[in-house]
């Protein structure tokens, strides 16, 4: 792998971080922390705890790049950083839960311009202006689900609601998701 770090793609970035090239981390940086922090804000309104879930996020990249799989297990980079970023997300809300009231969830609204670009990458076209025209509070919840691969539990704990309205918004998406492709 030989090149300046602004020529690798982000798996090559990654790899490189795994052996401790600096450089190489912070050109990962730089690319994918703009996306991260607006998807974060997406499920969370306390800038204080995205600024947090950054840096551990970052943190546990330079940390354990070593562990990332990649192409060969069917992720990707961006991926493996948004199931970081995810997880630490929760962590967070967790312990702040132990401390105090829950975070403000970010406000509802329509799909955010980086939701859209995975919702492009992700689905086809039927299935993606299906899941857009879902109410906000449905559609958060399969993109917790489905995209972030988040638990019912987890789900729950981003989106500061009680497990069993998950559970209800899940299944309304999915009756909503069948009936707009039959």
């Amino acid at each position: 792998m030989r090149g300046e770090p602004a020529d690798l793609d982000e798996e090559q970035l990654v790899r490189r971080v795994a052996r401790g090239d600096r450089r190489a981390f912070e050109e990962l940086y730089r690319r994918t922390s703009p996306w991260l922090t607006v998807r974060l804000r997406r499920r969370c309104a306390d800038d204080q705890i995205v600024a947090e879930v950054l840096q551990e996020t970052y943190l546990a990249v330079w940390r354990a790049a070593d562990a990332f799989a990649g192409a060969a297990a069917g992720g990707s980079a961006v991926g493996w950083l948004w199931t970081i970023a995810a997880r630490r997300l929760i962590d967070a809300f967790r312990r702040r839960a132990h401390h105090a009231a829950p975070p403000a969830a970010a406000a509802p609204g329509t799909v955010a311009p980086a939701d859209e670009a995975v919702l492009d990458g992700v689905v086809g076209d039927e299935v993606g202006d299906a899941l857009r025209r879902l109410a906000p509070e449905l559609r958060q919840v399969l993109q917790a689900m489905v995209l972030d691969g988040l638990s019912v539990r987890e789900t729950s704990v981003l989106l500061g609601v009680p497990e069993g309205t998950v559970k209800t918004r899940a299944r309304r998406a999915r009756i909503a998701m069948r009936e707009a492709l039959a």
